[in-house]
């Protein structure tokens, strides 16, 4: 086992445990703790070192790469980020300005260095787990992809039964939609604001799932990061072990549109867990002035952030998807 201690910028330590084996096999990195508030990614790979520390699991093929805490700073604090939020404008740069910067020139040379990415986070409403996928093979300018299979593969594989897509294509939509304010543009409107981990693997030539285990603090979360990491090492032969088939049918939504945060004064019309269904024209929110927020359509209330602010995202709007590779669809 290795376990470097790797300098991330002018303040504090990024710790990873790699394992290689000593047959070929594919190269996978797991990261807990994105965000520092979001720990149940933290408990599991733990759990697995301390696993492979007695000896109970061998990594026999291929590279493990395992980060429990990808941002120290946050998880010291036992908040979402350190100084910014680290799975957005997740690129490395030659002029660092916030820890987040520091680190992100750490982490993208790791994950430059590996084939599939499995992060592990949660959410904060109620819901059910998920797993984010990217998109379709494509050629196109904003996030060409060609390992939609295998990454759809892995996807069902992990556990939960409802995938969702089109994350940065909404966003983009988003972030221009934020440009076309007045006032001034920070990083928020910056059209890279959108990349995270998963994003900027698929840049690399690789692939990888943000799998959102549940509510923060659902003691349920850390068994659904395990399962995953579990499921994944078996898919991937990177060890020995029983790998469970996925579920006879999947839900997949399809992320359309998202609203930002205005003004403090903006309230959601409820409590909305993500996922929950809306009729077109039903209330979502009002904003600070009285003007409501309404569905567009029949379909469903994605990532509700009652402490969102102001120019960060409130709530995402999906409405059913369909692909082949997914089963039952």
């Amino acid at each position: 086992m290795v376990s470097p201690h790797v300098t991330a910028g002018a303040t504090g330590t990024l710790r990873a445990h790699q394992f290689a084996g000593l047959r070929p096999g594919p190269r996978l990195i797991i990261l807990g703790g994105v965000h520092g508030n979001e720990v149940c990614g933290t408990l599991a790979i733990r759990r697995l070192l301390a696993e492979i520390e007695r000896g109970e699991l061998a990594i026999s093929r291929g590279l493990l790469t395992l980060v429990p805490v990808a941002n120290p700073l946050a998880h010291a604090r036992r908040e979402r980020q350190g100084e910014r939020n680290l799975n957005r404008r997740l690129l490395p740069t030659d002029t660092p300005r916030d820890y987040e910067d520091h680190l992100a020139n750490v982490l993208c040379p790791m994950l430059s260095a590996h084939e599939v990415l499995l992060d592990l986070h949660s959410f904060h409403t109620a819901g059910e787990p998920f797993a984010m996928i990217g998109p379709p093979d494509n050629p196109g300018p904003l996030e060409a992809f060609g390992h939609a299979e295998a990454e759809t593969r892995l996807a069902v594989h992990l556990g939960p039964t409802r995938l969702v897509e089109g994350w940065l294509d909404t966003y983009a939509r988003g972030v221009a939609r934020r440009c076309a304010r007045p006032g001034p543009a920070g990083l928020e409107c910056d059209p890279a604001y959108g990349v995270g981990t998963t994003e900027y693997m698929r840049t690399r030539g690789g692939y990888g799932i943000t799998l959102e285990c549940g509510q923060h603090d659902d003691p349920a979360a850390p068994e659904v990061a395990y399962r995953a990491i579990r499921q994944t090492l078996a898919l991937l032969g990177l060890c020995d072990g029983p790998l469970a088939p996925p579920a006879a049918a999947f839900q997949l939504l399809t992320l359309v549109d998202v609203a930002d945060l205005d003004h403090p004064g903006d309230r959601l019309a409820r409590d909305w867990a993500s996922f929950d269904p809306v009729s077109e024209g039903e209330l979502i929110g009002t904003r600070h002035d009285g003007t409501p927020v309404r569905a567009p359509a029949d379909g469903h209330v994605v990532f509700p952030n009652p402490r969102a602010q102001p120019g960060q995202e409130w709530f995402y709007f999906a409405r059913p998807g369909r692909r082949a590779q997914i089963p039952g669809m």
